[in-house]
């Protein structure tokens, strides 16, 4: 199955040492969806488009996933 990247909106809150912590998504269609957590962060692969960039381990409406983070843009991985 083919994937690509979904780039999307997120809200985040930037604490006082610069730290970032995703909040929400808003997906291309408007649809926004809250984060119900964020259970790790750090550099790695993007596991179905390549490439690497910051990669948070989220969960949304219960479910785990991950969101990327590239160079100031936001983006999660879709199967087409």
């Amino acid at each position: 199955m083919k994937s690509r990247k979904v780039f999307v909106r997120v809200l985040a809150e930037i604490d006082e040492e610069g730290s970032v912590s995703p909040k929400s998504i808003t997906w291309e269609d408007g649809r926004e969806f809250i984060i119900d957590k964020v259970t790790s962060k750090q550099r790695a692969c993007a596991t179905k488009t390549g490439g690497t960039a910051i990669r948070y381990s989220i969960c949304v409406c219960g479910r785990q996933t991950y969101l990327y983070e590239d160079d100031g843009k936001w983006f999660v991985e879709s199967d087409i």
